[in-house]
C-alpha cells in the first residue's frame, strides 16, 4: 500500500486535458477511450465540458469516474464557436497542473508517446508558451500545389491593388494561431497574463495566442507530417453530425466521408467494442 501511495505522489497529474462535448456520442467515446489506451492516466486530468447536449453523450459521460465532468448551460443567442470557447474557459478555471491542453472530440490519439512528444517539444525552451498546429490535415500533392499557387498570386497582386495582405492566410490580421483541436500551453503563463480561450466572437484561442506572442513568448507550430504520426483530427465533425448547427448538405456529405475514413484509420469499431476502457 505504501508503495502505491508513493507512486501516486510521484506521478501526480501534470497535464489537464480540456475536451468540450456536444452531441457526438460515438466520437466522444472513441476520443476518450483512445486517450486512456495510449496515455499514462496518472499524468493527466481529463476535464470534459458538456455544452448542454441533453442526449446520450451526456448520459455516457456521467457514467465515467475517471474524468471530471462539467455541465455547462447554453446562453441564449450564443454562436457555436462562442459555446466552444466558453466551454474551454469553464474547464480552464479548474486547471491546477503545469500544462493545459485543448482538444476536440474528433481528435484521436493513436501512439503511446503522443503526450511525451508534445511535452518534450514544449520543454526545448523555457520561453515556449504553446505547442500545437494550425491545421492538422493531410492534403494531396495536387491540392497542396493549388494552395501554394493561390498564396503566390495573392502575395503579388494584393499589395499592388492597395489591399495590403488582404485576407491572405497567415498574414496581417489573418495570422496563424494554435488551433484548439490540439494545443498544449504552460498554465502559469495563461494565469500570469489573465488569458482565456474566449474573446468575443473570435475563434477559440486566437487572441490568447496573440497575447502570448505580444508578451515575447514563442508559439511552436508542429508540421502536419510530424504531428500526424501521433494523432489525427477529423475537422468539423460536430457540425457534420449536427447539421442543425448550420452545415450545408454538401458539407455534411463530404464531412461524413471524412469521418468514416478517420474511424477506419483508428480501428474505431474495436475501440467501441472495448468497454473495459471506460472502467
Amino acid at each position: 500500500m505504501l508503495i502505491i501511495i508513493i507512486r501516486k505522489i510521484m506521478t501526480s497529474p501534470i497535464v489537464s486535458i480540456l475536451l468540450p462535448n456536444y452531441r457526438t456520442l460515438k466520437l466522444t467515446k472513441i476520443c476518450l477511450r483512445l486517450i486512456r489506451q495510449h496515455t499514462d492516466t496518472d499524468l493527466i486530468k481529463v476535464i470534459v465540458i458538456d455544452n448542454d447536449s441533453k442526449d446520450e453523450s451526456l448520459d455516457y459521460l456521467r457514467r465515467l469516474d475517471w474524468i471530471t465532468l462539467m455541465e455547462r448551460k447554453a446562453c441564449m443567442g450564443e454562436s457555436v464557436g462562442m459555446a466552444h470557447s466558453l466551454a474551454l474557459d469553464k474547464g480552464l478555471a479548474m486547471v491546477d497542473t503545469p500544462y493545459v491542453m485543448s482538444i476536440h472530440t474528433d481528435t484521436f490519439v493513436y501512439q503511446k508517446e503522443w503526450l511525451n512528444f508534445l511535452i518534450d517539444e514544449m520543454n526545448k525552451n523555457p520561453n515556449i508558451a504553446g505547442v500545437g498546429s494550425w491545421k492538422l490535415e493531410q492534403k494531396s500533392l495536387f491540392r497542396y500545389g493549388l494552395k501554394n499557387i493561390e498564396r503566390t498570386v495573392q502575395k503579388l497582386l494584393f499589395p499592388r491593388m492597395g489591399k495590403g495582405y488582404g485576407k491572405m492566410e497567415g498574414k496581417g490580421d489573418n495570422f496563424y494561431y494554435l488551433r484548439s483541436h490540439c494545443a498544449l500551453y504552460r498554465t502559469e503563463l495563461i494565469k500570469k497574463y489573465g488569458l482565456n480561450f474566449s474573446q468575443g466572437e473570435d475563434t477559440a484561442g486566437r487572441q490568447m495566442h496573440k497575447a502570448l506572442v505580444d508578451n515575447g513568448h514563442d508559439m511552436i507550430f508542429l508540421p502536419t507530417e510530424v504531428l500526424s504520426q501521433y494523432l489525427l483530427h477529423v475537422n468539423h465533425a460536430t457540425m457534420v453530425l449536427n447539421p442543425q448547427l448550420g452545415s450545408s448538405s454538401r458539407s455534411v456529405k463530404t464531412g461524413t466521408k471524412r469521418i468514416r475514413k478517420a474511424l477506419n484509420l483508428v480501428n474505431a469499431q474495436d475501440i467501441l467494442n472495448n468497454d473495459s476502457l471506460d472502467d
